[in-house]
């Protein structure tokens, strides 16, 4: 199969999920396509633009089955319900997403039309754009703490079985009485409960 921007950044990919984003490099990345790494600057000119292509690929990857055509609430439960999806199909990622804007052309153009709805639906443009920043960084913060580790930066995570068998219901009776009802356990339902309150605050902001 022959070499195409597309092939490398989902090579690259591939890679990430498996060791992590700290052990990408271009050297690397030409050994799994079989090639020499100064190949691939024909098509990503540089560690930054592979980077940023990353980004762009997972991006697009999410946004591909939100609805486009109802009401802003919905587009923004769409997406950050594909979001977290995503995210936890490939966690190795988690890291980049966490601190790399987008800034492809392909992420800005999708960027924009998500904008554009928030505009639409009586958000000034400054107020679209920081909506759609605080869900996706709720569902990345959430995201990496339901995965709880990301290749190649595993370690132990605390048992909560063990830690609620620790506690002294005399000294802890609230965290206690907590997690013997399994809080912190179901993800769904903690992600459910936080995208509900976000999005009714930012319809109370609207309205008021």
């Amino acid at each position: 199969m022959p070499l195409s921007r597309d092939r490398v950044l989902d090579a690259a990919l591939t890679l990430v999920d498996r060791d992590g984003i700290a052990k990408l490099s271009m050297r690397r990345l030409g050994a799994e396509l079989g090639v020499e790494a100064m190949t691939l600057y024909y098509y990503v000119p540089n560690k930054a633009a592979l980077l940023d292509g990353l980004v762009e690929l997972v991006v697009e990857q999410a946004v591909r089955d939100v609805p486009r055509d109802g009401d802003w609430q919905t587009l923004l439960r769409g997406f950050a319900t594909a979001w977290r999806t995503e995210l936890l199909r490939h966690p190795g990622v988690l890291p980049l997403l966490a601190t790399r804007p987008v800034m492809t052309d392909t992420s800005l153009r999708t960027l924009e039309s998500a904008a554009r709805t928030l505009h639409d639906a009586g958000f000034t443009a400054h107020q679209a754009l920081h909506l759609i920043n605080i869900v996706a960084t709720f569902v990345i913060g959430h995201t990496l703490a339901e995965a709880g580790t990301t290749p190649g930066h595993e370690s132990d995570t605390p048992d909560p079985a063990t830690a609620l068998a620790a506690l002294d219901p005399s000294e802890f009776p609230t965290l206690h009485a907590a997690l013997s009802t399994g809080l912190g356990e179901d993800h769904q339902e903690r992600f459910d409960l936080a995208l509900d309150v976000i999005l009714t605050g930012l319809e109370s902001r609207l309205r008021g």
